[in-house]
């Protein structure tokens, strides 16, 4: 095993931990704060997977933003005092979630492995296009950050909107809910 695989099978143990945490902690705060490490988990794992662009959105987003909105959230509500520190678990819920999980993971088998020339990405009349024509049509040297910026900037442009639009109408929801 390589130090590469090494560091991203920790990333993403820590990924889990976190979610799991968040997910069973009833103190909100404490709760946000593990959500924010599972973002900041996830990015990191994109950085090991040579995808900075997707790690960057996944910082400035998840780890960011959404933990800006949380935080302003609680910040506009209170906290019942008293209140048990986990969520009781449900053991349904669990067995449920077991076999979804169960079914996801045995398709795992069936994918290429991470930069496989036999990929169905990797032999696509597409992929070899941007590649051999993404810098001397764009001036662009990265082929990932030709391909968002460039051949698809009105859907970067799009998400990005979708994204203000959503972080905007969360702050008119939590300034009507202060006049309340």
């Amino acid at each position: 095993m390589t130090p590469e695989s090494i560091a991203l099978y920790a990333t993403l143990t820590f990924s889990v931990l976190a979610a799991v945490a968040a997910t069973l902690l009833r103190d909100v705060l404490n709760s946000i704060i593990a959500f924010a490490a599972f973002s900041f988990g996830i990015a990191v794992a994109w950085i090991l997977l040579a995808a900075p662009d997707v790690a960057l959105t996944e910082a400035a987003v998840g780890a960011g933003i959404t933990t800006v909105f949380f935080l302003v959230t609680i910040a506009q509500t209170v906290r019942p005092p008293g209140e048990r520190l986990l969520e009781r678990i449900e053991w349904r819920s669990v067995a449920i979630v077991a076999v979804l999980m169960g079914s996801l993971l045995a398709t795992v088998r069936s994918l290429p492995a991470v930069g496989s020339a036999d990929s169905p990405v990797a032999t696509s009349p597409i992929t070899a296009y941007y590649l051999d024509n993404a810098y001397t049509e764009t001036g662009v040297e990265n082929a990932v950050t030709a391909v968002l910026a460039a051949y698809r900037g009105f859907d970067t442009l799009g998400e990005a909107t979708v994204v203000i639009a959503a972080g905007v109408a969360v702050l008119l929801v939590l300034r009507q809910e202060a006049y309340v």
